[in-house]
């Protein structure tokens, strides 16, 4: 083992049983060390295992194969040196700022005296000072995430885990609490030595990393590693930052070699988990790029800033562009195909044709609810056996997810209508009876 690796893993992998008991594999073969005054981010779409690889380093679920080690001792549940900060704040509500603080100090037998100083002192650190008797329904967004982040610090941990923790607050706050912890950490006035971060947000990773992980999905394994050597703070704006942002969007999209050979997406199956993006954005974005100054090609980091949408809205975006048909997403750059300029200059009905037209050709799942409906004497069904197919692959709120992004899209291409009080699909202008 590296002597100063505070986190290791060697050929750590995950499974969960689908519903009908079958494992579906999350991660598989991820090999990672986290060392001794390093910022490591995780970057991945949906489904690429970034949050449970987190929660196997906090000892929060065990891997099913591998080995997981803190400072070369095996991870069997939460070790006292790691600490987590999450994305929903995790706050308790009937607790003050300053109980909520303690929380961890208390779990270690601190007296409260110790707990109160240690407490006050890190709430004075973390810009809170004056806020301990608040409760958290008091406080906004930003400062609920700071008390989280003070909980995690004041048990002094060797490792902050931090899975989105900037991901539900507003750019300009997350901004700020981002440079807030980067003081802190480069002016060694917290005694953490390493962070790993799980993020969304392709700037921000390139902003607070020393290195970027990128996992691919389905299962998740480690596809690309880019080491920063960067000083910090960093100048978003400077040559050097924008050509990573630049070289990591372009690893994100990076296709398969059956994916470029075809000049599209790979082929689906009915448990491919589609990107959760709704009609809106898919035909916002393809206007944005169809018109100048783009027309019909761009740089995916200025087609972000112009768009005004974070990574985590866009990348699943670019992703329903490519799966149907209407952009070519590679190297960073997205590209309007012929169908997708038909569509961007096209009236309300024939995007819509156009649309369904695409959704059957491309997306399984929408072409098995299609052809079930036409099967049916009376055109309609319960959503039921769909959900049921689906948790086949994915978990169940994954499967319900899946479905209600292929019920929008059906809807939308008149491929199939819904009727949300009773839960039931139905062929288009189909009477129930």
């Amino acid at each position: 083992m590296n002597r100063n690796a505070l986190i290791e893993l060697k050929s750590v992998a995950k499974s969960f049983r689908s519903a009908d008991g079958a494992p579906r594999t999350v991660l598989d073969e991820v090999n990672f060390s986290l060392a001794e005054g390093e910022i490591v981010a995780l970057l991945g779409k949906s489904g690429s295992g970034k949050s449970t690889l987190l929660r196997i380093i906090a000892g929060l679920i065990p891997a099913d194969a591998g080995n997981a080690a803190y400072r070369g001792q095996g991870i069997n549940g939460p070790a006292s040196g790691i600490a987590m900060v999450f994305q929903s704040f995790a706050l308790f509500p009937w607790l003050t700022v300053q109980q909520n603080v303690e929380l961890g100090l208390e779990a270690k037998g601190v007296s409260p005296e110790e707990r109160e100083k240690r407490a006050d002192a890190m709430l004075e650190l973390i810009g809170l000072a004056g806020f301990g008797g608040a409760l958290p329904r008091e406080l906004s967004g930003g400062m609920r995430q700071r008390v989280g982040i003070a909980r995690a610090l004041v048990t002094d941990p060797d490792v902050l885990l931090m899975d989105e923790a900037f991901s539900a607050l507003d750019v300009l706050t997350g901004e700020t609490l981002r440079n807030d912890i980067l003081d802190l950490w480069d002016s060694n006035r917290i005694l953490t030595k390493g962070i790993l971060i799980v993020s969304h947000n392709i700037e921000e990773a390139v902003m607070m990393a020393d290195r970027i992980i990128i996992l691919s999905s389905d299962p998740g394994r480690i596809r690309s590693e880019i080491h920063i050597d960067l000083p910090r703070p960093r100048n978003v704006d400077s040559l050097d930052v924008r050509a990573l942002i630049d070289e990591v969007y372009g690893l994100m999209t990076m296709r398969s070699a059956q994916e470029a050979a075809a000049g599209t997406v790979a082929p689906t199956h009915l448990g491919y988990r589609l990107p959760e993006t709704d009609v809106s954005h898919i035909e916002g974005v393809l206007d944005l790029l169809a018109a100048a100054p783009f027309n019909g090609r761009a740089d995916l980091p200025q087609l972000a800033d112009e768009a005004g949408l974070p990574d985590e809205e866009l990348f699943p975006t670019y992703e329903a562009l490519a799966l149907l048909g209407l952009a070519l997403v590679e190297k960073g750059d997205i590209t309007i195909t012929p169908l997708g300029l038909r569509y961007a200059e096209a009236e309300h009905t024939l995007r819509q044709e156009i649309f369904g037209q695409q959704l059957l050709t491309h997306v399984p799942l929408a072409a098995h609810i299609r052809q079930r409906l036409e099967q049916e004497p009376t055109g309609t069904l319960t959503e039921k056996p769909f959900l049921e197919l689906l948790e086949e692959f994915l978990k169940a709120d994954e499967a319900q997810q899946v479905l209600e992004v292929a019920i929008e899209w059906g809807r939308y291409g008149e491929v199939y209508e819904y009727d949300f009080h009773t839960g039931r699909l139905k062929l288009p202008d189909q009477e129930e009876e």
